[in-house]
């Protein structure tokens, strides 16, 4: 899986004015997890595109492969749902990632 980090903004530039931090920990189904990255793989620039996208951390256990942790800041709960709403997050995500999971949760935060 390549290096998963922000395209151009450093992580002070994203930060600084705040926003909707999403946790997110993924669990793969037994077989699963290397089409899970291989699928993350392309979801990735896409999101990193998105204009209401500050920041997208997606990290692949190194003692468990199979769970995935994304640290994903946005400007605000707007954009988190035009990210739940755009044509890449329904491809990717609800149609190719999401059924190959055993667990997913997620969970807000706001930034202090």
């Amino acid at each position: 899986m390549k290096h998963y980090a922000m395209s151009t903004r450093t992580i002070s530039d994203a930060i600084n004015t705040g926003g909707l931090l999403v946790v997110a920990q993924w669990e793969a189904k037994e077989g699963q997890a290397d089409r899970i990255a291989e699928i993350l793989d392309r979801f990735l620039p896409e999101a990193q595109k998105d204009p209401g996208a500050k920041l997208f951390l997606i990290g692949r256990g190194k003692d468990n492969p199979a769970q995935f942790l994304f640290y994903e800041l946005f400007q605000d709960e707007a954009a988190l749902k035009a990210h739940q709403d755009s044509a890449y997050f329904k491809t990717y995500i609800a149609e190719q990632a999401l059924p190959l999971l055993a667990k997913r949760e997620r969970a807000q935060y706001a930034l202090i």
